[in-house]
């Protein structure tokens, strides 16, 4: 088994409510699936930052589309770019 910590949320009732129906009726833990929703969270937010700092190192870099790129991708979806 995989080891692991305690740790101790509060939750709006109607909340909690869902995430007892949602553990009944796909027989996990309610632990279970709020670690998989932590985990899947943290997961996001990770690459989200990771990706933000990725645009700003090419920003700070002076890494831009140039206009002619950018008309280019507003003609491929039909979108007037001027």
């Amino acid at each position: 088994m995989t080891e692991s910590t305690t740790m101790t949320i509060r939750l709006e009732p109607e909340l909690k409510a869902r995430l007892d129906k949602l553990s009944a009726a796909t027989r996990r833990s309610k632990s279970f699936l709020a670690a998989e929703a932590v985990r899947e969270f943290v997961q996001l937010n990770e690459w989200q930052i990771e990706e933000i700092k990725a645009g700003l190192k090419e920003a700070d870099a002076g890494d831009f589309a140039s206009d002619q790129e950018i008309r280019a991708v507003f003609n491929k979806w039909g979108v007037d770019g001027d």
